[in-house]
């Protein structure tokens, strides 16, 4: 694309309509540039767009964003997600070196809104070219500060540090590693010397215009903003390890650092708008770095320690009364935290102290303020997040809490005795007026939960603070029994939280006691209460004891089961918790314990199906759809595994969802929907009904197999007609469809799993009549791979294939159809691939059906294998059946081919409740290790003198006598 007037004219009239109110007008324009996009120098030419000053300001901007994302799509592309969807086209080198010569200079000439998307898309560049392929960036930008600078520009300064605070951001977020630390040493040689002047020279321009009185709001924060940039970029610079720069100049570094905490700026401060925050932006900076170093280099810090802690201190007393001053109080206390965990401790080892940091750090972060309310009444989704899912790190409650942890770690007692004193004046505070003081009951309860310790690796926590069992009875119990599910519902929400978490320590009949309470807060207007009800009796019906056996089973729940489940059904009518995955959770859970009777289940599978009716034009929230799946799926198993009668019931319901499913292309449904009729075909008896046939014929499109996701639950599908409609597979060409399929499968080593899958199907379900005429083309599919792509997970798959072969359909037919393809490859497979392979086989039925036919094979094929190739395999048996699978595994994880799993994005989300029974083809063999004795002892009567000299010759010591070990076990002997 050339830059001429015709090139300005059609961008700026692109970029205009895509500006237009009018959808038409907008899908042309997006629709032109997206083709204009395919040129060369399209890039070059929005850009030259942008710098245009004769154009509107409003069509450059537009044209900045499109900049910006072009850069994203198309600077280094990735391939496509789907396979058949064209690449995008990659930027040339040569209009690369053009942008990046255009791009500083251009950035820094132009509007502060259109400036800030170049300096977006300079970081898309750097990402990938920063520094080594970029070196004039990091220099041109130095000589760019420097004049601006000088110049007293510090809206352009600020824009040039905000660039370079986005490249240096990834030595903060990627792992050490030798490039990226040639990459910092680069940055640190050109930049840490530039910014240590920035830094001290505006802090001196600050002073001046501090000292004089001459500063004004607005300049002074654009002074202080430069400040934070520059305390971020130090934050970049100094996070993998301390540079030497850095500790020769750290006292230049320490002394400012200290004093933007103490010093205050009533001209910004008290200007309204948003002064202090930026104020406390640069404050909270500070306390990150100040941090930062206290972990990484605690022994150099520690002669500024008791300075900062006192002046982190001092403005923590300030700033906790002030919900709008959250992040410098997290930042501050995380900085305390820090050093409460140190060897320097004893800071915090004083009662007084301990006294002020319960009475004015803690209890102000902890109380509620009116945003947590807001936050509770209008995005319960964000509020369970940060309250019960533990991305509340950086919030003031939780960070408090933490605080008193760390101090905890040494002073334990202390902590405990201070901490249980603030709960029983915060309870006699409620106790009161609760009308009017119920905050400082949550307060209490929120204090024992959150400095509850759970114990490792198991869902138990336990608490210093109080007995649980008063303290659930004195304060949470009348919470939970209040006649008003609506009343105070943040109080409600903090007892059913106490509940769910102290859940394994409350004795069963007073948990039982108050299940129907719970039961009954699941129709609270609040979508917080009754999302945490919902979560209460999920997490209580996971509660075992010893270990194993379920504490509620469904005796348990089955009087109140009915009003459970309308309950539930009725809590996703709700406005907003349409899609509430708590509840979903919690009908999952509840089906997969209680007894389901008929009627249950046919108000269930209603109340499923319209769900899924519901969320099916717009599927949204991918964990509530999961666990609708799961709910529907723990059903149908449950359900019509007790009472088949009900099979065809759920046919009638479920039938014309999935079909609109698959009608409608409701792609992310899918896996599930196919898994779901995998479940539904396995229940069927033959002979499988006419309405399955027509899902059958969709199967055997090769269309319906593009997409990577859905092929795991197509398999599944696919096997569950082989089983139950043998005979309909050999009509009308659909076995050689089904053949086409398990071939397109195994030539990819990413699926080529799922085509042993198929084609083990296959040969456990027809009989050899029917598949002889597609044997020959089944072995050239498997010898193609084992010579072009084989790997370790395709050779296991292919001895499991061929033991299935032989004990289906015999030795003879499985030598014959593979030496008919290449003469003699059958003793090539059995000595080059079986025996070695043998030994890495896992899972219970493989173990038992490798085992089995590789035995089969030692006794019926001495005409066929010499006895050193038969020996070696008896060795891989013996090493199969006696050692345990972390010994005999030793083989290297299989190195994928990029060229199949580049760009696979979508995955295949298993249901664990539609998961079918593993399929046993020898079920009359019980002990694989007596099988092995048994046939060898009466193979070896009818040819005495054989077998000694085989074993003596191949098998391995240990083998040796772990052989003779079985034979004594089974008083059977080889001779």
């Amino acid at each position: 694309m050339e830059w001429n007037p015709e090139t300005l004219q059609f961008l700026s009239q692109c970029f205009l309509n895509t500006l237009s109110p009018l959808p038409e007008p907008r899908r042309r324009a997006e629709a032109a540039l997206a083709e204009a996009s395919e040129r060369s120098n399209y890039g070059l030419a929005v850009l030259q767009l942008v710098a245009e000053p004769s154009v509107d300001e409003q069509i450059r901007h537009a044209a900045a964003v499109n900049f910006k994302n072009h850069l994203k799509a198309r600077w280094a592309p990735s391939p496509p997600k789907e396979p058949n969807v064209p690449s995008l086209t990659p930027i040339s080198n040569a209009e690369k070196e053009l942008i990046k010569s255009l791009i500083v200079s251009l950035m820094l000439k132009l509007s502060p809104k259109i400036q800030s998307q170049l300096s977006e898309a300079l970081a898309v560049i750097g990402k990938h070219d920063f520094p080594l392929q970029w070196p004039t960036l990091l220099p041109e930008l130095v000589a760019n500060l420097v004049s601006l600078t000088q110049a007293n520009d510090y809206v352009s300064v600020n824009g040039v540090l905000a660039t370079i605070n986005s490249l240096f951001k990834k030595f903060r977020y990627q792992f050490k590693t030798n490039e990226l630390l040639v990459d910092l040493k680069e940055c640190l040689d050109k930049f840490a010397k530039p910014l240590l002047e920035l830094f001290k020279r505006t802090v001196n321009v600050i002073d001046q215009a501090v000292g004089s009185g001459a500063a004004d709001a607005a300049t002074l924060k654009l002074y202080v903003e430069s400040q934070r940039l520059c305390c971020r970029i130090f934050y970049s610079l100094n996070f993998q390890e301390l540079p030497e720069f850095f500790e020769d100049h750290m006292d230049e570094w320490m002394i400012e650092f200290k004093k933007y905490l103490t010093v205050k700026y009533p001209v910004l401060e008290d200007s309204g708008n948003d002064g202090l925050a930026v104020v406390d932006g640069l404050r909270a900076a500070v306390c990150e770095n100040i941090g930062l170093y206290m972990e990484k280099e605690e022994e150099l810090f520690q002669k500024y320690l008791s300075g900062f802690v006192e002046a982190v201190w001092s403005l923590l007393v300030v700033s906790s009364a002030s919900s709008s001053r959250e992040r410098l109080t997290v930042t501050a206390i995380k900085f305390l935290t820090t050093v409460s965990t140190s060897v320097h401790h004893a800071l915090f080892e004083r009662d007084d102290i301990l006294e002020q940091i319960c009475q004015s750090i803690v209890i102000p972060n902890v109380m509620l303020r009116d945003e947590d309310e807001e936050l509770f009444e209008m995005n319960y989704i964000e509020f369970i997040r940060k309250d019960m899912e533990g991305s509340d790190l950086d919030t003031r409650r939780r960070i408090a809490c933490e605080l008193l942890k760390g101090i905890a770690m040494h002073y334990k007692v202390k902590v405990t005795e201070k901490v249980s004193l603030q709960i029983k004046n915060c309870l006699a505070l409620f106790a009161q007026n609760p009308e009017a003081n119920w905050k400082y009951k949550d307060c209490a309860i929120y204090l024992v939960v959150s400095l509850a310790t759970k114990k490792a690796g198991g869902s138990t926590v336990s608490t210093d603070l109080i007995d649980v069992e008063n303290f659930f009875g004195s304060v949470i119990v009348p919470e939970l029994q209040s006649r008003d599910v609506n009343a105070f519902p943040m109080l409600k929400a903090g007892a059913l939280k106490f509940f769910t978490m102290f859940r394994n320590q409350l004795p069963k009949d007073v948990a039982m006691a108050l299940l129907p309470d719970v039961v009954r807060f699941l129709a609270a207007e609040s979508n917080v209460v009754h999302s945490y009800a919902a979560s209460c009796i999920e997490k209580l019906l996971l509660v075992k004891d010893e270990g194993t056996r379920p504490r509620y089973t469904a005796t348990d729940i089955s009087p109140f089961l009915l009003v459970l489940m309308s309950n539930l059904f009725s809590a996703l009518e709700k406005p907003e918790s349409e899609e509430n995955q708590y509840i979903m959770k919690c009908i999952m859970r509840v089906l997969g314990v209680a007894e389901i009777s008929r009627d249950v289940a046919s108000a269930c599978i209603t109340g499923l199906t319209n769900v899924l009716n519901r969320v099916c034009p717009n599927p949204k929230n991918p964990i509530f759809n999961h666990y609708l799946f799961e709910s529907v799926a723990v059903l149908i198993r449950r359900a019509c595994e007790g009472d088949p009668t009900l099979i065809s019931a759920f046919e009638g319901s479920l039938f014309p969802s999935l079909q609109m499913i698959l009608a409608n292309d409701v792609s992310e449904f899918f896996p599930y929907a196919f898994q779901l009729l995998s479940q539904l075909v396995e229940l069927n008896r033959p002979p499988v009904p006419q309405h399955y046939v027509q899902i059958f014929e969709i199967l055997l499109l090769p269309e319906s197999w593009k997409k990577s996701a859905n092929v795991p639950a197509l398999v599944r599908l696919l096997q569950a007609f082989l089983r139950k409609a043998p005979h309909e597979l050999n009509q009308q060409g659909r076995l050689s469809n089904v053949l086409g399929i398990f071939n397109t499968l195994i030539s990819s080593p990413s699926t080529d799993e799922q085509g042993f899958y198929v084609l083990n199907t296959v040969i456990e379900n027809l009989g050899y009549d029917v598949i002889s005429p597609f044997v020959g083309h089944i072995w050239v599919s498997l010898f193609n791979r084992l010579q072009h792509g084989r790997t370790v997970k395709f050779m296991k798959n292919l001895v499991i294939f061929m033991s299935l072969f032989l004990v289906k359909h015999g030795l003879q037919n499985l030598v014959v159809s593979m030496n008919a393809v290449q003469k003699d490859v059958f003793h090539t497979i059995v000595e080059q691939f079986w025996v070695p392979n043998l030994k890495l086989i896992t899972g219970s039925v493989e173990l038992k059906l490798t085992s089995v036919a590789s035995t089969k094979l030692i006794c019926e094929s001495s005409t066929l294998l010499d006895s050193k190739v038969r020996g070696k395999m008896l060795d891989s048996i013996v090493t199969l059946l006696s050692r345990p699978e972390e010994e005999r595994l030793s083989e290297e994880p299989d190195v994928p081919d990029f060229g199949e799993t580049v760009g696979y994005n979508a995955t295949f989300v298993h249901l664990y409740n539609a998961g079918k029974k593993e399929e046993d083809p020898l079920k009359e063999v019980n002990d694989p290790k007596q099988y092995l004795v048994a046939s060898m002892a009466n193979h070896a009567s009818s040819s005495p003198g054989m077998y000694p000299q085989l074993i003596r010759e191949n098998l391995e010591a240990a083998n040796q006598a772990a052989l003779l070990q079985l034979c004594s076990s089974y008083n059977l002997s080889i001779v």
